[in-house]
């Protein structure tokens, strides 16, 4: 039987696997996703200067009043519309999607195709 520890750590691997593959620029950043049980969390990354350049999830002010549960596809597919609205306002057009070594599916399939919908090319 195959525990929490054992998926988690099964995550991480994956999710090393696909970073030595894709990096993020200041022209095309990589939209990172992080998944917890109770929220989901997405950011804008230049991995060359090492900074974020927006981020959006279900704990922010402008969602937190809004969502009953964070934890849940709706919940992710706010996110996507937010993290889409703030990196239009930066000027992001383009971004490199990095699932975070989580299944392409549910919540953060959810929150790929609300980005994409709010205007940002994958």
């Amino acid at each position: 039987m195959i525990t929490k520890v054992d998926k988690n750590k099964a995550r991480k691997k994956r999710h090393l696997r696909v970073r030595k593959k894709i990096s993020g620029t200041p022209a095309r950043p990589r939209l990172s996703v992080f998944r917890s049980s109770k929220h989901i969390y997405a950011q804008l990354i230049d991995d060359i200067s090492g900074r974020t350049l927006a981020s959006a999830s279900t704990v922010d002010k402008e969602l937190a009043g809004q969502l009953k549960n964070g934890g849940n596809v709706e919940a992710a597919r706010k996110v996507g519309e937010l993290i889409a609205k703030r990196a239009k306002e930066k000027g992001i057009e383009a971004v490199v999607f990095d699932r975070g070594g989580y299944l392409y599916h549910g919540r953060i399939k959810a929150l790929a195709d609300a980005a994409r919908e709010g205007g940002l090319q994958f």
